[in-house]
Formats: C-alpha cells, sequence, structure tokens
C-alpha cells in the first residue's frame, strides 16, 4: 500500500473510533449499559439461587452461569437465603430433543434441543418478579458416522443453551425489577373543604302603611 493508501487508511480508522465513541456515550445517556456492567437492582445485590430439583446429582449449567454474572456484576450470592434480600427460585429445568428431518433411509439428519425454565423471585413476605418461563432452542445436524464426535457437539450445545438462558433470566429479571425501583409513588390528592354555606337571608317585614 503506497504512503496515500496507508493515509487513507488511517483517516478511516480515526472516524470509525469517533464514531463508535459517540454511539457508547449516546446509548449510555439513554440508560444502556453493556452486558455485565449493568447496575443491579437492590433486591440483586445479595441474593439466593434456589433450585427446585427432585433429584439433582450436580449444579446445572444454569445455575453456575447465572452465579457467575451475578458475582460479574457484584452481586453477593449467599448460601442461604435467610441472609439475603432476595431469592431467584429456578425450577422445572426441562431439556428435550426434537427430530427435524430424516434422510431417504427414515434415520434422523436434524434435530432440534429445547431447554425450558420457570423463575421467580421473591423475598419472605413478597413476590417481586411473578412467576414465569423461558423456553431457548438450537438445531444440530447429525451424522451416524460421527456419533461420538456429535455426542459431545450435543452436550456442548446443551450447555450454551442454559448459559444463554441465564443470561437472557438475568436480564429479564434486572428489567423488572429496575421499573419497580424507578417508579415516583403519586402524591395523593389533597382534599379542599368546601366552603361553608352562607347563613340564609331572613326577610324583612314590610311596614304596614299608616292608618288614615
Amino acid at each position: 500500500m503506497n504512503a496515500s493508501g496507508s493515509r487513507a487508511a488511517r483517516i478511516v480508522s480515526k472516524w470509525r473510533w469517533i464514531a463508535a465513541s459517540a454511539l457508547l456515550v449516546l446509548v449510555a445517556g439513554c440508560g444502556f449499559h453493556p452486558a455485565g456492567s449493568r447496575p443491579l437492582p437492590v433486591a440483586l445485590q445479595k441474593v439466593y439461587i434456589e433450585v427446585v430439583a427432585p433429584y439433582r446429582v450436580s449444579e446445572p449449567p444454569l445455575e453456575t452461569s447465572l452465579r457467575t454474572r451475578l458475582l460479574r456484576q457484584g452481586a453477593e450470592v449467599t448460601k442461604e437465603a435467610a441472609s439475603a434480600h432476595a431469592t431467584i427460585k429456578l425450577s422445572n429445568l426441562k431439556e428435550g430433543r426434537q427430530v427435524l428431518s430424516v434422510g431417504p433411509d427414515g434415520k434422523a439428519l436434524e434435530f432440534l434441543l429445547v431447554t425450558t425454565v420457570d423463575y421467580e423471585v421473591h423475598t419472605a413476605t413478597q413476590v417481586l418478579v411473578p412467576p414465569g418461563s423461558l423456553r431457548m432452542t438450537r438445531d444440530y445436524s447429525f451424522n451416524e458416522g460421527q456419533i461420538l464426535a456429535k455426542e459431545a457437539e450435543e452436550d456442548r450445545l446443551r450447555e450454551f443453551i442454559q448459559d444463554a438462558l441465564a443470561e437472557l433470566l438475568l436480564l429479564k429479571v434486572e428489567t423488572l425489577l429496575s421499573r419497580q425501583e424507578t417508579v415516583v409513588p403519586q402524591e395523593p390528592a389533597r382534599v379542599v373543604p368546601s366552603p361553608a354555606p352562607a347563613d340564609p337571608v331572613q326577610a324583612t317585614p314590610a311596614s304596614e302603611p299608616p292608618a288614615l
């Protein structure tokens, strides 16, 4: 590249950096924060994660990822619900697989992985975020000649889905709690007393004319 071309490239690069910086300042002024740098609502600054699983053997990737994201944003994840400001309750975590397409021999060629979870945020006496449900999917192809590789790929995809669910869940909960904190209670309407009724005006009887 000649000197003029190199100079032009530097100018373009400089203006791209300026434009990116201006955009970052603009979105920050609008209240947007990049993932991992958003200020946490008060309820999540000291939080407990409760996972309801009847036959739980190990910690699911969703819980691990959610805890990691909370810690990264400065939260304290407690070991007991009693010492937390709020509890994030996760339940009905389910993973499934559906056939998307089959080959001429009737064997599956593509699968769809589906993961769902129910969530709720509450304190000992109050529900902060009402119960809701999240669902995420991911498809992948299958090859009988690479069974071991495909099984490993499926395991990685399941972890990826739960990690993405943790990000989506935290973003949703943050948004709902932040809205509650920014709601300004309305001042009750003032009761203006009505003026007292005026005394009725009594008519003065007319005097009788003098007798002739």
